[in-house]
């Protein structure tokens, strides 16, 4: 951040002052860099994306004289196609985080506070201080799983990241269930950013449970990080509610080009499940190969690994890894500074990194 005097800050809102914004996984720019930090997928997106935002420029690009349609209609109608519900139960917004920044204020000012993870996506902390959210994180077990019986307490809703991030474990929907049922009146968030890496979507669950959100996004398993889509799936009376936080900010929060390109990523599943199913089988051969490098590896149903050994240094085997041109993420935090989370490349990207920690801690 800028070198802010005390004097220059007296302009800002006191509030303000006092925030610790979300620090992003870097974007450096190194040659020959492998990229393993930020969970982004390692395939393009589908050709027919392609095609979709190459035709919002027909004409010289003629439509972009004119707003974007406020709902997003058309991709509200191909996610609900995609997912199988009805378009009424179907958000959209500027990507999962702005989607997620609207549920904590749709739902979560309230007087007791929500409970999360102790371990989980570090956005959450920045919400709740930003929107004065009442909060009490919830340790995760030694196995760093979520237990699902500390949920059963008062509070002002729960936000559950599934696979929970970074530790990629998932929950299945039996335990998501029983989270549901034991907070009838409060609203229950599963923020899914990576489901479809292998866990369970609770999509499933909505038409039966009026307290449900389920967010995702389309930055990871469809490859469109870069144009910011993200949205959310609620019973009809939960989307008004993010509907009118939403019409209060900006009403306008998805352009023509992210509109076009995500109802094309969502009309072409066939390609979309082959990727998936690409950095699956990837993820599984790279566990296998760090665990032989003698890696403890959780056991994840996501584009990301969590992995530490216990005989080298986890910042400084990422510290080294740089060094190397190969960028993982490293979190100096609590119980979890041991550990590296690695995205899931290519084969070939991966073997790179294998290579290089047998190279490094040989």
């Amino acid at each position: 951040m800028f070198n802010i005097t005390t004097e220059q800050m007296r302009f800002w809102s006191p509030e303000v002052r006092e925030l610790e914004p979300y620090v992003p996984g870097e974007q450096p720019k190194i040659q020959n860099l492998l990229k393993l930090n930020t969970n982004e997928n390692p395939y393009p997106p589908s050709p027919k994306v392609v095609d979709a935002v190459q035709a919002v420029l027909a004409h010289q690009a003629d439509a972009l004289r004119l707003y974007p349609d406020p709902d997003a209609t058309v991709l509200k109608q191909a996610i609900a196609k995609q997912q199988n519900v009805d378009v009424s139960q179907v958000f959209v917004g500027n990507g999962s985080d702005e989607v997620l920044a609207h549920i904590f204020k749709a739902f979560f000012i309230q007087q007791e506070p929500i409970l999360y993870p102790d371990i989980t996506y570090s956005f959450y902390p920045v919400y709740s201080q930003f929107f004065g959210v009442q909060t009490k994180q919830i340790p995760l077990n030694e196995k760093f799983e979520i237990d699902i019986s500390d949920y059963e307490q008062e509070n002002g809703g729960i936000i559950i990241t599934n696979p929970n991030a970074p530790t990629s474990i998932a929950l299945g929907l039996d335990k998501i269930e029983q989270v549901l049922k034991a907070n009838p009146n409060r609203v229950i968030v599963i923020d899914e950013a990576y489901v479809d890496f292998g866990a369970e979507s609770a999509v499933d669950l909505v038409s039966r449970y009026e307290n449900l959100v389920v967010c995702q996004t389309t930055s990871k398993s469809r490859s469109l990080a870069g144009l910011r889509v993200g949205f959310a799936i609620g019973q009809a009376h939960l989307i008004a509610a993010l509907e009118a936080v939403k019409n209060s900010f900006n009403s306008y929060p998805i352009d023509r080009f992210a509109i076009a390109a995500a109802v094309a990523s969502f009309e072409d599943q066939d390609y979309f499940q082959e990727q998936c199913e690409k950095v699956i089988a990837s993820r599984e051969k790279l566990v296998a190969n760090l665990t032989e490098l003698g890696f403890n590896v959780l056991p994840s149903k996501a584009n990301f690994i969590f992995a530490t050994h216990s005989l080298h240094d986890a910042a400084q085997l990422a510290e080294k890894l740089r060094e190397q041109g190969i960028i993982v993420r490293y979190f100096n935090k609590p119980r979890i500074n041991q550990f590296l989370r690695i995205t899931i490349g290519t084969d070939e990207q991966n073997q790179r990194l294998v290579d290089t920690l047998k190279m490094l801690i040989s």
